[in-house]
């Protein structure tokens, strides 16, 4: 049975490494700490300790590097394009130990948007041995690159975490806002005085903004004076919220993902998306400056229910992964 170090970092990685530990054996969990917070009731057999830097990357990398665990095991699975799991799979590069690379294939094709995460999920997927694909577009888009990893189709595992809430799915009076990504920071005033705006020229709809701690986003809550602003969420609470929406302004990428599953329709506050799917079914709609937003919205919301078939799986791809695991023909 093959033994498999998997490593995760962020609260977005363990949503979706999470779904996959309740289908496979014969594991352990390795902690990077980039996301310091997330260990509360999660157990784990291997923990890196981070230590203050002003340039946190580098820190990052050097630590999970030089203190990557020295145990036995025969493959890791890193997820996504954190930091983390670029880390994570150089480490296991360098001991020429198998890589299973998790959410592979995503790609914005410009390093600036997202950065650094368009250049790590190019970087992972270079020298991974498995790569567990989404869709058939990122699939497509590895095949192009040549990478010398084998590419399964499987969907995305996040949607795992989703299936219990699909009966659940109402258009209420809820709008859902998240922003906080480090691309936006730049912007992050503008994008707050027109969300701000939209909810006050919209008085029926409730706006609600769960406010990423970074202190760079904290810095302009002052602006929401109209909109519903709330302490982070955690994940069951956030999705009874999506679950209920008429629609979402983000610039996260998990949310377009679940809010697709749940017939959503969704501005994304970015220039480019690296899940393109969602633009072709109707879902997801770019905005790539807050000048836009206010017209975007005015459009999407005289039409906001959809329902057309998720592009980014059905809710059963750890299932699909676990085969592959267990044929073992790598």
């Amino acid at each position: 049975m093959e033994k498999i170090l998997i490593c995760f970092g962020t609260r977005p990685e363990w949503l979706k490494i999470k779904p996959l530990l309740l289908e496979i054996d014969n594991y352990k969990l390795l902690f990077t700490g980039q996301h310091q917070d997330l260990l509360c009731g999660i157990d784990v057999d291997y923990k890196i300790s981070i230590n203050p830097n002003h340039n946190r990357l580098d820190q990052l990398i050097s630590d999970c590097l030089l203190q990557f665990p020295d145990i036995d095991f025969d493959s890791i699975l890193v997820q996504g394009d954190t930091a983390s799991a670029f880390a994570c799979a150089l480490a296991a590069f360098h001991r020429k130990k198998k890589i299973f690379y998790l959410e592979a294939g995503l790609r914005s094709f410009d390093f600036e948007n997202p950065f650094p995460e368009e250049g790590y999920r190019q970087m992972i997927a270079r020298i991974a041995n498995v790569n567990f694909c989404p869709t058939e577009l990122s699939r497509e888009n590895l095949l192009n690159e040549n990478v010398f990893g084998k590419c399964y189709v499987v969907g995305n595992t996040v949607l795992d975490n989703l299936l219990s809430y699909k009966e659940k799915i109402e258009y209420s009076n809820k709008v859902l806002v998240t922003l906080h990504r480090r691309e936006n920071h730049g912007l992050l005033e503008n994008w707050f005085s027109e969300i701000n705006l939209l909810a006050q020229e919209n008085p029926e709809l409730d706006f609600i903004f769960p406010m990423h701690p970074n202190p760079f986003v904290q810095k302009y809550k002052y602006l929401l004076k109209n909109v519903h602003v709330v302490d982070p969420l955690e994940h069951e609470d956030l999705l009874e919220i999506l679950v209920k929406s008429r629609l979402v302004i983000t610039d996260s990428g998990g949310l377009q993902e679940e809010a697709t599953f749940f017939n959503k329709r969704v501005i994304i506050c970015r220039k480019t998306t690296e899940r393109p799917e969602g633009l072709t079914t109707g879902h997801l709609v770019l905005c790539s400056s807050p000048e836009f937003l206010e017209e975007i919205f005015y459009r999407i919301n005289e039409k906001f229910k959809i329902d057309e078939k998720c592009p980014y799986g059905d809710g059963h791809s750890s299932e699909r992964i676990k085969k592959i695991i267990q044929k073992n023909e790598f």
